[in-house]
């Protein structure tokens, strides 16, 4: 019996082998293999050729054996190049592959870097039909595929998993579960159709969206927040605000279209995080210091927040709202103003020295523009609506 379902032949046998190499799924993980080497800075290729070949059949071993559940056992697919046999075989030449190259990785760094790299082709078998039933396990497993993949990159390389290396690979973990769950809601309707429970059936497409960018965001604030810390470099929230930025696009796409630009996302992410840790382009650049604008710096960022919460509003046609809640706040935010500028629990050294009943005029500014914000924003993502296309 051949291995491809249509044609026969050599050359057929190896186009249907070669359709199951996905290179949109199959580039982050490599490419997380390949940024956790390059964060060890002592670089070993041939170390790094091994571990991706493991990485690669890992991947490889998912593709197969999802293919073959989703169409010769599930009927969930329209097609499939693989026949049966085909896909049987392929799967025992890329599970030979995978464990050859484990037993390198094993021999040349040690049984840690094996323990690290077995998982992969672990995720990858078990996915379909075992773990692509819970909404756990079916959003986790590839991002953990990735996770895994640059701590197992950066452990062949350095023999050792430092804090840093973890943190990234944590980050990864989180923002793309998030891509995942996105990736999720393509087949919501039929998903529940076959009783496979992925976040968006479990929790309805509109509410798993939510949930995704919560994760994506997450991720992203806590790049940010350790660069803050000097845990990463200080380039390092560049490439946080171009995901952003990708994501911010993705919100009102379709969950196909959405998933492609996000996936095409994670890819910048990773190139921006690869060149901030390897050239590291603002170490010895200092922070813009807006202190120069003496009295008026406090007031200053008033207004650069004060107009980005004015742009909320008018996008969210919400200036009533925002109006109801800060008469709310305001006498409540004033005595707690008051008192604890009063009692010296902190001081304000750069402002115009205006006073008004009793406390600073920008105090009386911030009193409005921060529940102004939090509504604007809240009202943003509540009117966003749902992404075209969504069950």
């Amino acid at each position: 019996m051949a291995i491809a379902r249509h044609g026969a032949g050599p050359t057929a046998d190896l186009g249907a082998l070669a359709s199951q190499v996905h290179p949109v799924f199959m580039l982050p993980p490599l490419a997380a293999s390949a940024f956790g080497a390059v964060l060890a800075r002592e670089f070993a290729p041939a170390l790094a050729a091994v571990h991706l070949v493991a990485v690669f059949f890992g991947l490889y071993t998912a593709h197969l054996k999802d293919g073959y559940v989703d169409f010769h056992v599930r009927g969930e697919d329209d097609d499939h190049p693989l026949t049966e046999r085909g896909c049987r075989l392929a799967l025992a030449g890329s599970t030979l592959g995978f464990f050859l190259a484990l037993a390198a990785v094993t021999a040349l760094v040690g049984p840690v870097a094996g323990l690290l790299t077995l998982p992969g082709w672990l995720i990858g078998y078990l996915h379909a039909p075992q773990l692509d039933t819970n909404p756990v396990t079916a959003t986790a497993g590839y991002p953990t595929g990735i996770a895994l993949a640059l701590v197992g990159g950066f452990y062949v390389q350095a023999g050792t998993v430092t804090p840093v290396v973890a943190a990234f690979a944590g980050i990864f973990l989180v923002a793309l579960s998030g891509v995942k769950v996105i990736d999720d809601a393509t087949d919501v309707a039929y998903d529940r159709s076959i009783g496979k429970r992925t976040v968006a059936v479990v929790l309805g497409p509109a509410r798993a969206r939510s949930l995704a960018y919560l994760l994506m965001g997450v991720g992203m604030f806590v790049v940010v927040a350790l660069a803050v810390d000097g845990v990463f470099p200080p380039s390092a929230p560049v490439a946080a605000v171009a995901f952003a930025v990708v994501a911010a696009v993705a919100y009102r796409a379709p969950p196909e279209l959405a998933t492609m630009l996000l996936v095409r996302g994670a890819y910048l992410f990773l190139a921006l995080l690869v060149a901030a840790v390897w050239f590291r382009p603002l170490a010895v650049a200092a922070l813009p210091d807006i202190t120069v604008l003496g009295p008026y710096t406090y007031l200053a960022t008033e207004v650069a927040f004060g107009s980005a919460a004015a742009l909320a509003l008018w996008y969210a046609d919400a200036w009533w709202a925002a109006a109801r809640t800060v008469a709310v706040c305001y006498p409540v935010a004033y005595v707690w103003d008051w008192y604890t500028l009063e009692v010296g629990v902190f001081s304000i050294p750069m402002r115009t020295g205006v006073d008004l009943l009793g406390i600073p005029v920008e105090e009386h500014l911030f009193m409005l523009v921060v529940p102004a914000f939090v509504v604007g924003v809240h009202e943003t993502l509540r009117t966003a609506g749902e992404p075209k296309g969504s069950a």
